[in-house]
Formats: C-alpha cells, sequence, structure tokens
C-alpha cells in the first residue's frame, strides 16, 4: 500500500503496530464487536444526511453544505481516540484543499450526543507532514513495530496480533 488514507493516519495516533498491520493490508478481526458497533453507528444515525462518498483514497462518512463552507463529517462510536480522529479529518481536509476544496470538519458522537468542529491550521498540516512521513517509514519496515501496551489493546480488532 503506498498511499496514505485516512484510516491510516487515525491509526498512527492509537499504534504504530497497528498502522503496520493495516497498511501491509493484514485485516482485523471484522467480527470483532466494536467494528460492529462503528458500522451501525454509521448506518443508523445521520439519515438524512448523504453519506460515504469515496474521494481518490479517502472514504468521508458525511458531505453537507455549511453556511459558509462544505462540512465534512466523521461518524465515530466513542470519543475515546479524539486527537486521532481530529488528525484523520484533518487530513481530508488538507487533501480536498490540495484539489481546490475548502471545507471544515465535524466529529460526530452521536452516543454521546457530541459533536467536535474541526478547522485545519497551518499547525495541523505541518504536523500531517511528518504524520505521513513517519508513516511511510513504518509501511517499508519488514515486521511491525514492537508492541506496546497503551488504553486502547483492551478493545482493538487487532488484539489477536499482541496479547494472543
Amino acid at each position: 500500500m503506498n498511499k496514505i488514507t485516512g484510516s491510516l493516519i487515525n491509526s498512527f495516533y492509537i499504534c504504530k503496530r497497528k498502522t503496520w498491520l493495516y497498511a501491509h493490508e493484514i485485516g482485523p478481526d471484522n467480527d470483532h464487536p466494536f467494528l460492529e458497533l462503528g458500522r451501525l453507528n454509521e448506518e443508523n444515525f445521520y439519515k438524512r444526511e448523504s453519506k460515504g462518498f469515496n474521494v481518490g483514497n479517502m472514504k468521508i462518512d458525511i458531505v453537507r453544505k455549511g453556511d459558509r463552507a462544505t462540512i465534512i463529517g466523521e461518524i465515530k462510536k466513542s470519543s475515546k481516540s479524539e486527537k486521532a480522529t481530529i488528525m484523520q479529518l484533518a487530513f481530508y481536509l488538507m487533501k480536498l484543499e490540495e484539489s481546490g476544496v475548502y471545507g471544515e470538519g465535524e466529529i460526530l458522537i452521536p452516543k454521546e450526543r457530541k459533536k467536535i468542529k474541526v478547522k485545519l491550521t497551518e499547525e495541523m498540516k505541518k504536523e500531517l507532514k511528518e504524520t505521513i512521513k513517519e508513516i511511510m517509514e513504518i509501511i517499508k519496515m519488514d515486521v511491525p513495530p514492537k508492541k506496546e501496551k497503551t488504553r486502547f489493546c483492551i478493545h482493538c480488532a487487532y488484539r489477536e496480533f499482541c496479547w494472543s
């Protein structure tokens, strides 16, 4: 995989090993209950919104017209990985901006009734460019990075690759 995706950006902020596994097309346990919850959230909430847009190597959950800009929405089941989701959404906004489409982002967490607004900043662009370089280095590795216990491990769909 030589294209950086929003999922790779998201995984980078959660676990470098997960990033390597995902980039090498080693899929997680698709029957994992938390993946299923994510799919159900996406299907059952925001039914009046236009959903599921593929733009290049991006899969954008929601796109709608805002008062001043196009709104790009990312639906998540919880806010536990807020930084990862903010950077994933910032990546989408940056890629769209590079194509001449300027927008704003919203992270939508229906179970928490939470909406987090995201505006792309120069600092985010700089961080994303560095993150992309680091992801490319991880992808080039022959073996995944060492496993590291984090607060995300307990519910990770890749858990079996590290802790079985």
